[in-house]
């Protein structure tokens, strides 16, 4: 690897700084909105899942224009970074509007609130990370260098994650008010996010290669041509399932632990268990992707994650309570795997663009990985909204104490806690293991990338190909694009 292409400590742990916020909100949106919206919000499952599935009705419409508007902006800070600072007090505002315990009388009104403010909230996603990933693929064009930056990424992802999982409802249940406590948490967790893109603004530099006046627009080769190449294709599904099987965990593992296992107090203990072994999983993934190549180490990981699923279905109410904290800890090999070789997998995706457009278009893709991010969420989250209206979900009851706002449960039907058991144990593993079967097929290997990036050098520094690169250059094409 060319010195180059060699990225310092701090530019990698300033890029990481930024997914603090990118980890961190959607650990804390999976495992405690959809709660929120039901039981302190109250309004019904299925109007809460509505909220979601609106929202990604208008994601696919906005997504895509902001990441075109990105990939043709031209600043002296270049054409990421100028988003990142705009995003630092958006990401204050709409997250603390997005928690805000609103209480209006009419459930129409309250609904209208969230879903307004969840828009909100998902706008300023993409404007943040649609920018943020893009930059991922610019900071360094090598392979394993990638990865190298993505662990950096994902360990202040994962980090953020475990005090998303941990510290929102100790905070909530610091007030005698669940309201007030509900205000204090947007506020404390709404600078948490914004404040490290600042890190991640000073550190980071665009390359200047990249920069070019942009081509004419063409509408069809910004949004359809993309879906032409099946490396994006394949890695693309692979992320959608996989991160489906996440959020589908996360959305469910309060109410498993809460009305099934009997243990709410420990939900946030159990998910930092999870999160705390996936941290610790982040070197031994960086170790097999340099040894057997993204595809492999993405395999292992999918696959421990799908087997550990299973014995979920083993726990019972009353056991010991190592075996669940052991069970959260072996899930989180598999999940740490999965994810961190998803996100190396990514920057690698504008190479394989470059050689069939001539362009770098980073945005674009960006914004549809950020688009699919926010699908698997919304799809995760309306599925499991949807199984809990279906399946004769009681919310608890709202009662105001010396002028303190106090949840009294409810008891739950047995269909519900079936309803549960069963999606959270089965649906995983049957979108993991669709997602491994996809890996073993992906076409972009260590060594078709290093043949790759040897050309795109040649043909960015203007050197006429020889006709042995010219068919090299085909090949490449033929086997990455189709």
């Amino acid at each position: 690897m060319e010195n180059s292409e060699k990225l310092t400590w701090w530019q990698k742990i300033g890029y990481g700084l930024g997914d603090i916020f990118g980890g961190g909100s959607g650990t804390l949106i999976s495992f405690y909105y959809l709660y929120f919206l039901t039981d302190i919000v109250r309004i019904g499952p299925a109007l809460a899942g509505t909220v979601i599935l609106i929202s990604k009705i208008y994601d696919s419409v906005t997504d895509p224009f902001e990441g075109l508007i990105a990939d043709r902006t031209r600043t002296r800070l270049g054409r990421r970074r100028p988003y990142l600072l705009i995003g630092i007090p958006l990401i204050f505002f709409s997250f603390f509007a997005m928690f805000y315990p609103v209480d209006f009388d009419a459930e129409i009104s309250r609904f209208w609130f969230v879903l307004l403010t969840y828009l909100f909230f998902s706008t300023t996603v993409s404007i943040v990370m649609l920018n943020y990933n893009a930059l991922h693929s610019e900071l360094t064009l090598d392979y394993n260098e990638r990865t190298s930056l993505s662990s950096i990424r994902i360990l202040f992802s994962t980090l953020s994650s475990i005090l998303a999982a941990l510290l929102p409802l100790e905070i909530v249940k610091a007030f005698a008010d669940v309201r007030q406590g509900y205000i204090v948490m947007g506020l404390v967790f709404g600078l948490f996010f914004a404040l490290p893109f600042i890190a991640t603004v000073s550190a980071t530099r665009e390359r200047k290669e990249f920069q070019k006046p942009p081509e004419k627009f063409d509408w069809k080769i910004a949004f359809i041509e993309p879906f032409r190449n099946k490396t994006f294709v394949g890695a693309l599904l692979m992320y959608l399932l996989a991160f489906v099987a996440v959020d589908t965990v996360s959305s469910l593992i309060v109410y498993f632990m809460k009305y099934y296992l009997q243990r709410g107090s420990e939900s946030s203990f159990v998910s930092g268990t999870l999160l705390v072994v996936q941290v610790i999983a982040l070197p031994l993934y960086v170790f097999l992707s340099k040894k057997l190549g993204k595809q492999k180490a993405f395999t292992i990981g999918a696959t421990v994650w799908a087997v550990m699923m299973l014995f979920s279905l083993l726990l019972i109410p009353g056991q010991a309570p190592a075996f669940v904290y052991i069970f959260a800890a072996l899930v989180g090999i598999g999940t740490g795997g999965v994810i961190v070789i998803m996100y190396a997998i990514f920057p690698d995706i504008p190479d394989v663009d470059e050689l069939a457009s001539g362009q770098r278009r980073e945005g674009i893709y960006s914004a549809m990985v950020t688009f699919m991010r926010k699908m698997s969420s919304a799809f995760a989250i309306f599925l499991v909204s949807q199984a809990i209206a279906r399946s004769g979900y009681v919310a608890p009851l709202q009662e105001v104490v010396n002028g303190a706002t106090k949840l009294i449960e409810q008891p739950q039907p047995e269909s519900f806690i079936t309803t549960i058991r069963l999606i959270f144990a089965i649906l995983p593993v049957i979108l993991v293991g669709a997602s491994a079967l996809l890996a073993r097929r992906y076409p972009l290997t260590p060594q078709k990338h290093a043949r790759l990036n040897q050309i795109l050098k040649l043909v960015r520094a203007g050197t006429v190909l020889t006709p042995e690169q010219e068919a090299e250059r085909a090949d490449l094409k033929r086997d990455l694009v189709g």
